[in-house]
């Protein structure tokens, strides 16, 4: 798929879940042995074009997330590209023994892809927000866990998830209007990280919607004289080990995640620092393993301590600088 500067920026104007819907369509236009198999979720997926398009390759199963899992698990079987989504809760955890027994267990080539995940649902609660996600699928073997810092690398990971021909779950988080991390086109790759700004004083590792947020942080840093790196952690699981040792000489680790500060990316990082030794204190931005009351998308990132302002503020505390 040729990707033009209009299309990278008509894709941040709708937002991942309607880009997915667009790339999984030009994928399925070229590639005949794959199937979407959604639930109930066609308009939500941005896939109404695909299922009208194509209806010989795509499946609704209506609210039936769990029999979603085992049917992709058959025709993975039987050698079909297989993709699965629903909201990240239901396409996660109410299939937890599906995904772990019929694709983490049987090695099954199916790119699971969680629509709207962390916070952006909160108007309607707990039981759609999703911040556990990454915590729950890092515990399945033979299961790859990418989350798109944009619409843009929204569709390059599916692209390259499909045609990797492993376990994948991709992780959308962020609404319409996306603000874009990459105005250009890239190279993408599974499992390599991306450094998009330099520093030698902090080093801010970000995944998913909060790596736009990690790149105005590190600007505000510059106009204080605090040099920060920014780098973009879209695979979480392989793991870009090499990318962490190359900043164990900063003066403070950062990572910041729009998902449970207990099992995502930053408890990642931490698992390899430990293995190192010498690693830099390390402050973790994301939702401190609470359940809140609901409210709007801002209104919770607010909450959570998830804007710049806020993220700032607790980095010069932990460098010991005071406002």
């Amino acid at each position: 798929m040729k990707i033009e500067e209009r299309d990278i920026k008509m894709w941040s104007v709708i937002g991942s879940r309607a880009t997915f819907g667009i790339a999984a369509l030009e994928i399925a236009k070229k590639n005949k042995n794959l199937i979407t198999i959604t639930c109930d979720v066609s308009t939500s997926a941005g896939l109404d074009r695909y299922r009208k398009m194509l209806p010989d390759q795509y499946v609704d199963l209506g609210i039936a997330e769990q029999n979603m899992i085992g049917v992709a698990a058959g025709l993975a079987s039987e050698n079909f590209d297989v993709i699965t989504t629903t909201f990240a809760p239901f396409q996660t955890m109410r299939c937890c023994e599906q995904i772990k027994v019929n694709i983490g267990y049987m090695k099954q080539n199916i790119c699971m892809v969680g629509l709207a995940s962390g916070l952006v649902l909160g108007p309607l609660g707990y039981t759609h927000c999703c911040i556990e996600d990454i915590g729950v699928l890092r515990n399945i073997p033979n299961l790859t866990i990418i989350s798109p810092a944009d619409s843009l690398e929204t569709a390059k990971a599916l692209f390259e998830a499909v045609n990797s021909k492993k376990a994948t779950y991709i992780r959308l988080t962020g609404s319409s209007n996306n603000p874009m991390v990459y105005k250009k086109d890239y190279n993408f790759k599974i499992g390599k990280s991306v450094v998009l700004k330099k520093g030698e004083d902090v080093a801010i590792f970000a995944t998913g919607s909060m790596v736009k947020v990690a790149i105005d942080v590190s600007k505000k840093l510059e106009e204080e004289k605090i040099s920060a790196s920014v780098i973009n952690i879209h695979t979480i699981k392989p793991m870009d080990t090499s990318i962490i040792k190359k900043y164990l000489n900063s003066k403070l680790f950062v990572s910041i995640e729009e998902h449970n500060i207990v099992g995502g990316l930053g408890s990642a990082i931490s698992e390899e620092t430990s293995k190192i030794g010498n690693g830099p204190k390390h402050i973790f931005c994301g939702v401190n393993d609470t359940y809140s009351h609901h409210g709007d998308y801002k209104h919770l990132l607010e909450n959570y301590d998830l804007t710049a302002d806020k993220i700032i503020k607790k980095i010069k505390k932990n460098l010991k600088i005071r406002s």
